[in-house]
């Protein structure tokens, strides 16, 4: 018998807006298991996908960049029959999450957990999480008791990921608090690992122009459409695109106005125009694989710090592979003519240009 999701995947297989591909189709399969245990009839579906008493509490799809991992959990979350559910970015929900356990603490006493968990219950019995990543020790420290308590209050979680559950939280203050968590996933999830061979997010990179002369309306236009594009964001939610702060180091923190999928949108004011130093730039490198800089200025001979710190800037984008989407008054090599360091300013426009090769743009994310 064919689960809700595999018909919806053979449907777009069928109608050639998908390709084959093996890893995304065990993905389905895995789907498929889940609906089955949120299905009317449990008792007849676990028989017939072998899912024991209790089912699966989840289904965890990891793997690399561009390989369907969103696709597949908005079908999931389309076709699964089940009410009430949510869609919600990981970082969105985690934000929400804190929020409730402030609100809860104020409240009443003794634990917060569980009433939040408790009211995160009564509003979805299915939640399907975009891209859990976690760096912030706030998370890691409730993560296993929040989702313990949602898993038995009978809440079911669908979630992509780069990583695979063990790489979470990697190298992580405190990291031991941490595995109870990755031991949830991996004894009451199924895993899936999303890796085929197509990088389909770069498909949609080929033929995009990544550099757009002059800033101005236009540029910004072909910016905005080049981040739907690679984020898959519905249309009727781009007035609600996520913020985020990531943590440089030092106990300071950098607000990205724009953060979805590993893509992130920033000013050049932001980036270059105020004190940033090597860990800032690294810090968005490790974090984001594609980088939407806007209002990148002809540089004059007073703007040598800008200068200097858009080197730095380049050099760690460049080092990790991170694609670099950009709107400027100038091609690389006119960005700054003259001045301290217009010298050697030319190394960072000459890997400027080979940012825009298609070479550059193969690339997996992650330092060379």
């Amino acid at each position: 018998m064919t689960g809700p999701v595999r018909a919806a995947y053979d449907r777009l297989l069928k109608a050639g807006e998908l390709k084959p591909d093996a890893a995304q189709q065990q993905a389905v399969g895995a789907l498929d298991r889940l609906a089955a245990c949120l299905h009317d009839q449990p008792g007849l579906f676990s028989r017939l996908f072998g899912s024991g008493g209790r089912g699966p509490a989840g289904v965890y799809l990891w793997g690399g960049v561009g390989r369907g991992k969103s696709m597949l959990m908005d079908l999931a979350f389309a076709h699964i029959d089940v009410e009430p559910k949510r869609r919600v970015h990981f970082h969105e929900f985690m934000l929400e999450t804190h929020e409730r356990l402030r609100k809860a603490r104020e409240s009443e006493a003794g634990d917060p957990i569980e009433p939040v968990a408790e009211q995160i219950a009564v509003e979805a019995k299915l939640l399907c999480f975009d891209e859990m990543q976690v760096t912030n020790p706030a998370d890691a420290m409730i993560l296993s008791r929040l989702f313990g308590k949602l898993l038995e209050e009978g809440v079911r979680v669908v979630t992509t990921s780069n990583r695979p559950p063990r790489d979470l939280y990697k190298d992580g203050l405190n990291r031991e608090l941490f595995l109870p968590f990755i031991e949830l996933i991996e004894k009451r999830m199924l895993v899936a690992e999303v890796n085929g061979a197509t990088d389909y997010r770069l498909e949609r990179l080929t033929g995009v122009d990544v550099w757009h002369v002059p800033n101005g309306p236009e540029a910004t236009t072909a910016l905005s459409e080049a981040f739907f594009q690679l984020t898959d964001y519905p249309v009727e939610d781009r007035a609600k695109v996520p913020a985020e702060e990531i943590d440089v180091g030092g106990g300071r923190m950098l607000h990205v106005p724009k953060s979805l999928k590993g893509v992130a949108v920033f000013s050049f004011k932001r980036l270059c125009g105020e004190a940033r130093g090597a860990a800032d730039y690294l810090a968005i490198a490790r974090r984001y694989h594609t980088i939407i800089i806007v209002g990148i200025p002809v540089m004059s001979r007073d703007m040598r710090n800008e200068a200097a710190r858009f080197v730095t800037l380049i050099d760690a984008l460049y080092e990790h592979n991170v694609k670099l989407l950009a709107a400027a008054d100038s091609e690389p090599e006119g960005l700054y003519p003259a001045g301290d360091g217009s010298f050697e300013f030319q190394r960072t426009a000459s890997r400027l240009e080979e940012m825009r090769s298609a070479d550059y743009l193969a690339r997996g994310h992650g330092k060379v």
